[in-house]
């Protein structure tokens, strides 16, 4: 089986759609995000958890980033190799436009829907996830833009199939990703 790359904004459901589609198709799930913890461990950073990307340290260990582009451009790497060799689910914001393989979801989700279900899952203020979105958003742009000239969020170009989550529960959005993968015998 091709590799298949989920990518979206953050909160647009990427992992959890991710490991519904492990799970149904019995293969190994991969999340970027996992492998920037596991970085930013080894530089003294104490990640954990979902939410960790939207604290202080975890914005502080964003900007670090944007200073230098070691960190993603390692798990980068890590990545491609692993999409090349297929058999693998990849949530991933650079995959989609770096790597030349795999099957390529890009999950679209509205800001204030993505702080809704931030504020759900880590059991915050509406408002202020809302405004932590948006710094996220902002920040994983510069990255990216920075690293490989990527229009994170706007370039829809690398893409197979586009979803919108906004109004579909996780199951639904995963069961259309298998129907068009089953399709197209990948």
């Amino acid at each position: 089986m091709k590799a298949i790359i989920i990518s979206g904004m953050p909160a647009a459901g990427k992992t959890t759609v991710a490991t519904i589609l492990s799970k149904e198709l019995g293969v190994r799930m991969i999340g970027a995000g996992d492998l920037l913890k596991e970085m930013a461990k080894e530089r003294g950073y104490t990640p954990g958890g979902e939410d960790w990307w939207d604290t202080p340290d975890g914005i502080k260990f964003a900007k670090e980033r944007e200073t230098n582009p070691n960190f993603d451009k390692e798990v980068d790497t890590k990545l491609t190799k692993k999409i090349e060799a297929g058999n693998v689910i990849v949530t991933s914001y650079t995959a989609p436009w770096i790597s030349k393989e795999g099957f390529k979801v890009w999950l679209e989700a509205k800001v204030h829907n993505r702080a809704e279900r931030m504020a759900k899952r880590d059991r915050t203020d509406i408002e202020k996830t809302i405004k932590t979105t948006k710094i996220r958003d902002k920040e994983n742009y510069k990255i990216y833009k920075s690293l490989y000239d990527m229009e994170f969020g706007k370039d829809m170009a690398p893409f197979d199939m586009i979803i919108d989550t906004d109004n579909k529960p996780a199951e639904e959005v995963a069961r259309i990703i298998l129907e068009k993968i089953r399709e197209l015998k990948i």
